[in-house]
Parts: structure tokens; sequence; C-alpha cells
């Protein structure tokens, strides 16, 4: 394991429960409905990588995706198991699938590409096993988000980059929130880290979005901050078909 798959098995208890109590975090509030609007009806097998606890995984399923999940973390996947026990899931590497090239018509990763080690090799895989005409639906940290943050918590805050936005950076943060506790442990890239990597793999994007902070998931006099800094990037590519 890297660096950033072992932070994550160090802190899998937490993010299964922080993960799983309803309503808790952004998943609930609005982000899942925002970054589904990007994902394609089912066509072939769906791939989910990074897939954690399973969340995302038995929601594709629901609509009807034949899903098979991806993770690196051994308590992640046994919870996604415990929660999905017909669910097909491998404990791999996002940069290793154990999948047959061409074979699937859509992979999501949601969440999980700022915690891979690997980037260069997690879009190089993504590639591999997608199908001619595929996609590729991506959601991660917004990577002006992950470079800085605002100086204190009112509407009107100034966000500060201390640092570098181009060099890329661990970042380390702990959030505490209604009893719960989770400690995220990512890589800031910067965006052309992505989006060269789809390039030089093949794949085309078709949709790009820095979605706003709907008024759904305003949860304090702080939260309209986040309408002047987006928290996320949403992207789908395609493999062209020839």
């Amino acid at each position: 394991m890297g660096e950033l798959s072992e932070a994550w098995e160090e802190n899998a208890a937490s993010w299964i429960a922080w993960a799983r109590e309803p309503g808790h975090d952004s998943y609930w509030l609005f982000h899942r409905d925002l970054s589904l609007e990007l994902v394609p009806a089912p066509r072939g097998r769906t791939f989910d990588i990074g897939c954690g606890e399973g969340r995302l995984a038995r929601d594709l399923a629901a609509l009807g995706h034949d899903v098979a999940g991806v993770d690196a973390s051994p308590s992640m996947l046994a919870a996604a198991r415990e929660a999905a026990p017909e669910m097909e899931l491998h404990l791999a590497d996002a940069a290793e699938l154990p999948f047959a090239d061409a074979s699937a018509g859509l992979v999501v990763a949601f969440m999980s590409f700022q915690d891979v080690d690997d980037l260069d090799g997690a879009i190089r895989e993504a590639a591999r096993v997608l199908a001619p005409g595929g996609r590729l639906c991506v959601a991660i940290v917004h990577p002006l988000s992950s470079a800085g943050s605002f100086e204190v918590r009112t509407a009107t805050s100034p966000f500060v980059i201390a640092g570098s936005y181009l060099d890329e950076s661990v970042t380390d943060n702990t959030f505490e929130r209604d009893g719960l506790a989770m400690r995220f442990v990512s890589k800031h890239r910067p965006l052309h880290t992505y989006t060269d990597a789809l390039a030089e793999k093949g794949l085309l994007v078709e949709r790009f979005r820095e979605p706003a902070l709907p008024d759904s998931a305003f949860t304090g006099e702080h939260s309209p901050r986040w309408r002047r800094i987006p928290i996320f990037l949403h992207l789908r590519a395609v493999k062209p078909a020839s």
C-alpha cells in the first residue's frame, strides 16, 4: 500500500460510520444527485473504482447498473460486502484493475482519484478497461479547494492559498461533526495533472462542471461562502470508438 491507501485503511472504521450516517455529509445532502447527472444509462458493465464501503455502488445497482466495485482497503471492502453480499467486489489497487481490456461501458471514480497514490496508473487502467464509446465519470475535491482554505467560517471570508496551487502536496484534515470524526488524507494535484493524464490515455472530456453549493446543502450562515469557491469538480470523459 502507498501512503494514501494506508491512511484510508487506518481510518476505515471512522469512514464507515461517517458515510453510513444518513444526512451526515455532502453525499446525502446533494453530492450524489449532482454527480449522477453525468452518469449515463447502463451500457454493459459498470466499474466503481475506489468504492469504499460501497454506498455509491449500491445506489448504482439500484439504478440498474451491473456493478463491480474495487477498493484497496480490506476493511472498506469487508463493509461493502457485508452490506451487499450479492455484489462483485475486488480488493485491488486502482492502478491494477482485475478486469479484462474493453470490458466496461462505464467506469465511475467518485471521490477517489484524489486519494489514489498512482493517479496516472489509475487513469491508464480506467482507459484500458473501457470499451470504445465507454465513459469515465469522475468526481473529485476541486483542486482550488484542496489548495487553500477560508480564513474563518463566515459567508464573506477571504479564501487563501498559502502554499502553491501548482505543486502537488498531501493534505491531512480531521473534521468533527455531530459526534463523528474523520481524518481525510488525500493529495492535492493541480487541474492540469488530471486533464493531461486523461488526454495522454486517449480519453476526451465531454462534460465539465464546478457545481455551486445548492440551497439544500446550507447548514449554517457560513455555507454561502461555497457559492464563491467550488468544493467539487465533476467531469465525464469518453473513450473514442475509433
